[in-house]
């Protein structure tokens, strides 16, 4: 089966650049895509110092939704928004007062890595991050979720006269791959680091393995790395090909972009500052099975009311043991949402994505927490994807009211439910 591999290569333009990003983009291009992915053939998609968020999010959609192993090179900066002080990709518009609507918000990345398989998923980075920002990831790692393989580094920008730094370990990686062999990326990862080791002189930031990492000594390759175990993610392939109508109403589309993160699966909420993705466990031992993988084959089988039957089996069970605003009983509430969604049942999708938002916001999650906004978000994509007007105009004002207490990231969502309930209204 053919591999994917998305090139994403972005920092602002002007002053504020930390690091010369897209210069890495033509000595990857040199690597055979086949060794890229490390697959007998790949495909693959570069974006080099991209301008929109949405349009980022549509290409990283499309790839998680790609059949087959992933791989996603990331080059860039990293800022801190204002509001919520959670870390974003910077692209070329990005300036440190428009973090929140002009730059990447990293949680995406790994929400949209959640329903893949943690087996063949790897998200190789060379990151830099401002003052600010390192100091805040000092205190909080960098979250890749649990579902994707993560090496890299972050490094601190050098900025004032230094001017802008190389990413080094990128360009590392890709000599390493022009060879026209693909090692074990836990192998390639060590490999890199050492070549780039004295200029880095043990200030960078390691990640190895899934997740994020943990600040601690210099790099020292002798020290092994830990591995990625299997069964922590989804089985691939359980998200739908969404090409183009991923917003709203074609009017207010390039400000309302559907999937701002789905919302993580998380157990707790510290300072209601987002969310750390923690999966539902999965068995461990010979002959466990994860559900997920049971549900993946039913959708991809067409076997819809099948994979109901499963997700809602689990999520009975979770909230019998934990409760109902619990990290695990909200994972597969939104499981339950997103099967409904592949199914073609909008009202049911619509109506699950209202309820998770109402549960987290009733357990004390903030406003504008990730994982409340994307199920605002969601909710308001289905909606707005359901032909049966007389069930709009009933869960309409359900979602108007939510969209007062959640406006979301973009400007015009509450006007745009609005707009539509009067048109449903006088259509009666």
């Amino acid at each position: 089966m053919p591999g994917t591999v998305l090139l994403l290569a972005a920092s602002p333009l002007g002053r504020g650049c930390l690091v010369d990003a897209a210069g890495v983009l033509p000595v990857l291009a040199a690597v055979a895509p086949a060794v890229l992915s490390g697959t007998d053939t790949a495909n693959v998609v570069e974006l080099a110092d991209p301008l929109e968020p949405q349009a980022v999010l549509t290409r990283l959609r499309a790839a998680a939704a790609a059949p087959g192993p992933l791989t996603v090179y990331v080059v860039g900066q990293l800022q801190l928004d204002r509001r919520q002080h959670l870390p974003h990709l910077a692209l070329a518009r990005t300036t440190p007062a428009t973090v929140r609507y002009t730059a990447l918000p990293w949680h995406w990345i790994r929400e949209e890595l959640r329903l893949r398989s943690a087996s063949d998923t790897a998200l190789v980075v060379d990151l830099h991050a401002d003052a600010e920002t390192w100091r805040h990831l000092a205190e909080r790692p960098l979250d890749c979720g649990r579902t994707a393989a993560v090496y890299g580094r972050v490094a601190p920008g050098a900025g004032g006269r230094r001017g802008v730094a190389e990413p080094s370990y990128m360009k590392a990686v890709a000599t390493l791959l022009r060879s026209g062999h693909r090692p074990p990326l836990a192998q390639l990862h060590e490999q890199a680091l050492a070549r780039i080791a004295e200029s880095s002189a043990g200030r960078d930031l390691v990640l190895a393995g899934p997740g994020g990492y943990a600040p601690g000594p210099p790099y020292r390759p002798e020290r092994p790395r830990p591995q990625v175990p299997d069964g922590l993610g989804h089985a691939a392939a359980v998200r739908p090909q969404v090409p183009d109508g991923i917003g709203y109403a074609a009017a207010v589309r390039p400000q309302m972009p559907d999937g701002i993160g789905y919302a993580g699966v998380s157990a707790q909420v510290p300072d209601g500052l987002g969310h750390v993705a923690v999966r539902p466990q999965v068995p461990d031992g010979p002959g466990a099975v994860d559900p997920h993988a049971d549900i993946s084959a039913a959708v991809q089988a067409g076997r819809h009311a099948d994979a109901e039957v499963l997700a809602a089996r689990h999520e009975q069970a979770a909230m019998r043991a934990h409760g109902a605003a619990s990290g695990e009983a909200l994972h597969w509430a939104e499981v339950r949402a997103d099967l409904a969604m592949f199914a073609g049942d909008s009202v049911r999708s619509c109506r699950a994505w209202l309820g998770v938002a109402g549960v987290r916001l009733t357990a004390g999650q903030a406003v504008d927490a990730p994982a409340v906004e994307a199920a605002v978000d969601r909710a308001h994509h289905q909606w707005t994807c359901i032909k049966d007007a007389a069930r709009a105009r009933e869960l309409g004002p359900a979602l108007a009211e939510l969209r007062l207490r959640v406006p979301g990231r973009r400007q015009g969502a509450l006007e745009d439910v609005q707009r539509q309930l009067r048109q449903l209204q006088a259509a009666r």
